[in-house]
């Protein structure tokens, strides 16, 4: 009898591993899928990013802005003039900067070579496949005026929110064009 005994509590730890195996698998599997989905939405179709440093300002902070950038635009072709966009630095390609489209291929595109030092301007044509992009703060931003015209291959993304400081929380759009005329 004893033995009968030992042998059900045997078989019942037995289902009792099995139904907590089952359930590990099961979760496995969901943590899976949920980490598939989060790869295949930040890949394809919107990413987060941090924007920090002195290249966009106004528009985003010295210290650091959360924004979100979706992948679909730059894919289609739909970037254009005025876009905030995350792209792939061509100086080091490990790195992402923001920094906003000036200009696309076939533009004419006249620019203060060191607006430091001098007022001196160059024109140059953007070539085919390319866009022109630069900064907010012309003093302090890395951009086409160092490097010259960026593939369009390059364009990661195009931001379109920013999530984080929450007083600026909202759509981050093309910049706004100054008028001379008197409402």
């Amino acid at each position: 009898i004893e033995r009968e005994r030992e042998r059900e509590m045997g078989l019942g730890s037995l289902k009792q591993w099995t139904t907590i195996a089952k359930e590990a698998v099961d979760q496995t599997f969901l943590v899976a899928k949920f980490f598939c989905a989060l790869h295949v939405t930040i890949t394809y179709l919107c990413t987060p990013a941090l924007v920090h440093g002195p290249s966009m300002l106004p528009t985003f902070n010295l210290t650091g802005d959360l924004i979100l950038a979706e992948r679909i635009s730059t894919r289609f072709g739909k970037v254009g003039p005025g876009d905030v966009v995350l792209l792939r630095s061509p100086e080091n390609p490990r790195k992402i900067i923001t920094k906003r489209v000036m200009g696309m291929e076939g533009d004419r595109i006249t620019y203060i070579v060191d607006p430091k030092h001098t007022d001196r301007t160059e024109t140059v044509i953007v070539p085919k496949g390319h866009v022109w992009i630069e900064g907010d703060n012309i003093y302090a931003s890395n951009d086409s005026r160092k490097f010259g015209p960026v593939p369009y291959g390059l364009l990661q993304g195009k931001v379109f929110w920013r999530i984080w400081p929450p007083e600026a929380f909202g759509s981050v759009g093309q910049r706004e064009e100054k008028s001379d005329s008197i409402l």
